[in-house]
């Protein structure tokens, strides 16, 4: 008869958490949770593999791992500028057992997007890392230059394609910052991820692709790529290649919107018990100062950050603010930020 209620009250709960959403009665039970982690966590990834999302979290969840003494399994989830995954995380439950790895330079553009109803803010965010945008193109394009292709779009509106990783992405959110600020148009063709829209563009099906230089980095060494212009103040430089020249150097009309690219991290639910948290963060610090994801950013080309807590959250309310209001004007997003709070960028 004990067992009985047992089982009856565990159904019970999970009952109640279909009807009602786990996320509203989880603090009844934070309680009753053993101490964190007693087994094997998730972490989702809401893109395909090998873009830079994927690759960093994977590099950072191999060393938390260690650290936190249990193996944690990247699962890809592709899937309206990486929302379908976000949402999942979101609505398993909020117990530190189902991270989410994002790039938040999209992720902060879901709310305005109407992806989620979710803001950066309900969440508790770790920043690992920073990869420029770079406008690349094949070795034998007619565009050999950032300002052959900047006349290349002008010449020919709405018709050279430009890949990318999908709708709200930052591909996607640099070619918009492009489009409104040197007043061309284009052909967007919107892949489920960096990597297949990188290979699109080396195969010839799109003729550039504006992401971010972690991702292509070993097509650009092994000369597949060519990259005319970083979204950075100073060239790029990367070990094994030929310095990519600065946009701003070359068209010093963007000087106030560099450097623009993608910060990669995690992230959990905001109301995820503070000891879970305490725990993530610990495991998080010890990997980004790890001997691996030290040599892991310095093979990709990226600058580590190791952010977390408070300097996390402004960063990407920072972030926010500049991309919320790109997307809004460019009548990208059609919900205004201003719905969120989140205020326009200072010029």
């Amino acid at each position: 008869m004990k067992n009985q209620k047992v089982v009856i009250g565990v159904a019970a709960v999970a009952i109640i958490a279909l009807a009602v959403g786990w996320p509203k009665i989880a603090p009844m039970f934070k309680g009753a949770q053993a101490q964190f982690p007693s087994k094997d966590i998730t972490l989702i990834v809401p893109y395909a593999p090998g873009g830079g999302t994927d690759l960093t979290t994977r590099a950072v969840a191999e060393e938390m791992s260690k650290a936190l003494g249990k193996n944690i399994s990247v699962v890809n989830t592709p899937g309206a500028s990486g929302s379908v995954g976000t949402i999942n995380v979101w609505n398993a439950p909020h117990d530190g057992y189902t991270i989410m790895g994002n790039g938040f330079m999209s992720f902060s553009s879901y709310p305005v997007m109407g992806y989620t109803e979710q803001t950066y803010r309900d969440w508790n965010i770790w920043i690992a890392s920073f990869s420029p945008n770079v406008i690349a193109v094949k070795p034998d394009s007619k565009y050999q230059d950032i300002n052959q292709l900047v006349k290349g779009f002008k010449d020919n509106p709405g018709n050279v394609s430009v890949g990318t990783a999908g709708v709200g992405t930052g591909g996607h959110i640099a070619s918009e910052v492009l489009k409104s600020n040197l007043g061309f148009t284009y052909k967007h063709v919107p892949y489920a991820g960096g990597n297949p829209a990188i290979i699109a563009t080396i195969s010839g099906e799109v003729e550039v692709v504006p992401q971010l230089s972690m991702e292509m980095v070993d097509m650009i060494r092994g000369k597949k790529l060519k990259g005319l212009a970083a979204l950075t103040d100073k060239p790029l430089v990367i070990e094994g290649a030929d310095p990519i020249p600065s946009i701003s150097q070359a068209l010093p009309e963007l000087k106030s919107v560099v450097p623009l690219g993608e910060a990669f991290g995690i992230g959990v639910p905001k109301d995820t018990p503070a000891d879970t948290v305490k725990k993530i963060d610990e495991a998080f610090k010890k990997a980004v100062a790890s001997d691996s994801v030290k040599k892991f950013a310095k093979e990709k080309g990226v600058e580590i950050l190791g952010y977390s807590g408070d300097q996390a959250q402004q960063y990407v309310e920072k972030l926010a603010s500049t991309v919320d209001w790109a997307l809004f004007d460019g009548g990208v997003a059609k919900i205004s930020p201003e719905k969120f709070n989140i205020k326009k960028p200072a010029k």
